[in-house]
């Protein structure tokens, strides 16, 4: 069964910086598709950045240029390095991996940004 854990979340300042971290378990292969989706209060969960191959990442207009995504395949451990945030940023972050055609969850990672 795998499991995903994020940490790193928390209250920041407008301009601020978080570094999201989220660990995957239970699996002995690397995992390719992984990414971070985030659902603020009354929206729809939104992508916000992913793996869609080893190597090709993908990010959502509005974090592009303030948020990378990487990987530490070592440890099964995706990272969300996000700077520069913005009140809008606000949301409850929840990591996924996608293993043999099944998508994985976490239980999410509260972000919030005051102006």
């Amino acid at each position: 069964q795998v499991q995903l854990v994020e940490s790193g979340g928390g209250l920041v300042q407008a301009g601020g910086s978080l570094r999201l971290s989220c660990t995957a378990s239970g699996i002995t292969v690397i995992i390719n598709r992984m990414g971070w989706y985030r659902q603020a209060p009354g929206k729809q969960r939104e992508l916000v950045a992913a793996f869609t191959s080893v190597s090709s990442t993908n990010y959502a207009d509005s974090v592009k240029g303030r948020f990378t995504i990487s990987r530490d395949n070592a440890k099964n451990t995706l990272y969300l390095q996000m700077n520069s945030l913005k009140p809008e940023d606000t949301a409850v972050y929840y990591c996924y991996a996608i293993t043999y055609g099944t998508q994985h969850w976490g239980q999410g990672t509260q972000v919030t940004v005051a102006s």
